[in-house]
């Protein structure tokens, strides 16, 4: 069954291009006309390229990767937040910090700063220390949380990336194709599709727009992550089963010994009343 609404799509304003000189020639495939100076997206193509964007991610979550969400364009910022939060998935809302991906380890390593500062409040040795030192180390701490504090979790490289406005964000998508990482994004018709793995041509400036985008995706993410879910209960129903199976296999065979030894003890003991 469709995730994607046409008349949604319509309604969000997800068609609505850019003016004719901000045009990029790479969006010609997903351009239906030109209005009044402005490019209108063709949301049967959108449709369909949604669909299969969210089929992937949906298989991505499934098999237990993340998905690492990347917006930092003021009318995306919250929804993207929001959405990534509910999820259960990292993301970044401020300034991408350079080399997140193509330098993960040093990212690590100050990410892992920021739980030892916490560990530190949580057993007291941070108030051992002086007023100067308590305010350094809460500064560092807060800077740090601004540029990594959404991805704190993110234990390792991500499977894949979603980006809203991949021109704005044109330096994540190039670390994300260095180190060949599926990309997942918004493409308005002023930005390059052949760059991104998964293209989704839609507006990826009116907010209502990149809601929709972000709905159909958000919807698909939560069924795989409910049908890993369902996968694992089930894998440890049947682990549990056969556990069970072997247990009282065992015990038919200690039984099954015991009645044998109890058979055996018989025999002697009448051989023994005979001999007398």
């Amino acid at each position: 069954m469709s995730r994607t609404n046409f008349q949604e799509l319509l309604q969000a304003g997800v068609h609505f291009g850019h003016l004719k000189k901000k045009y990029n020639p790479a969006m010609a495939p997903y351009v239906f006309m030109e209005k009044n100076g402005i490019h209108i997206i063709d949301l049967n193509k959108t449709v369909a390229m949604v669909e299969d964007a969210a089929a992937a991610m949906k298989q991505i979550v499934k098999s237990g990767k993340k998905i690492l969400f990347v917006a930092t364009k003021k009318q995306a910022k919250i929804v993207v937040a929001e959405t990534a939060e509910a999820l259960n998935m990292p993301y970044i809302t401020e300034r991408w910090p350079g080399g997140l991906l193509t330098n993960f380890a040093t990212i690590r390593k100050s990410i892992k700063k920021m739980q030892i500062i916490d560990k530190m409040k949580e057993d007291g040795t941070f108030e051992t220390l002086s007023k100067r030192e308590r305010l350094q180390i809460n500064r560092q701490r807060a800077k740090l949380d601004l540029n990594l504090g959404s991805i704190v979790k993110m234990t390792r490289m991500p499977e894949a990336i979603f980006i809203i406005d991949t021109n704005k964000e044109n330096i994540a998508l190039a670390e994300a194709n260095k180190l060949g990482i599926r990309s997942f994004a918004m493409n308005d018709t002023n930005t390059n599709p052949s760059q991104v793995s998964f293209p989704i041509p839609a507006n990826d400036d009116a907010s209502k727009s990149i809601e929709c985008i972000l709905s159909i995706i958000s919807k698909a993410i939560t069924e795989g992550l409910a049908e890993r879910d369902a996968d694992q209960e089930k894998k440890a129903e049947e682990k549990k089963e056969k556990a069970k199976q072997i247990t009282e296999g065992l015990e038919e065979v200690v039984v099954g010994q015991d009645e044998k030894s109890d058979e055996k003890k018989g025999k002697s003991k009448k051989r023994r009343i005979k001999e007398k």
